[in-house]
């Protein structure tokens, strides 16, 4: 077994337009990504367009994302987030900067008590990011 945990997003439909998102907010790559109707997998027609599965990379960050099928529904939620640590200030400003503009910010970047510059951003999708910098 791996030693790690890799995030599952889960959308109602509109997968590949947040794959998009993040492709250009982290400058990362979409790895694979395969629809529901290029599966081996029974799938109604308003369904073969929606994603069965992708991986997304952006050096460290890895996560992978899926749509649910047209009948079930997504819950968005604030009981998990993901958390992104930085290795400079200009890194998480960069993703600060361009996240911010199509989400809510729930904490602005700031200098904390605990040494980092940090942030909490919900993007548009309902995903909540934490982004964090420790500093020397």
């Amino acid at each position: 077994m791996k030693n790690q945990t890799t995030p599952y997003l889960t959308f109602n439909g509109n997968a590949k337009e947040a794959l998009n998102y993040y492709k250009k907010v982290f400058e990362g790559e979409v790895l694979s990504m395969q629809t529901f109707g290029e599966a081996d997998y029974p799938t109604p027609p308003e369904a073969e367009d929606r994603i069965i599965h992708a991986q997304f990379k952006k050096d460290a960050l890895f996560f992978m994302v899926s749509d649910t099928f047209p009948n079930q529904h997504v819950e968005t939620g604030n009981h998990i987030s993901l958390v992104l640590d930085f290795e400079s200030e200009a890194g998480i400003q960069k993703v600060y900067d361009a996240l911010q503009q199509e989400s809510t910010v729930l904490m602005k970047l700031q200098d904390t008590f605990w040494g980092a510059k940090y942030a909490k951003v919900k993007d548009r999708f309902g995903v909540i990011w934490d982004l964090n910098y420790t500093k020397d």
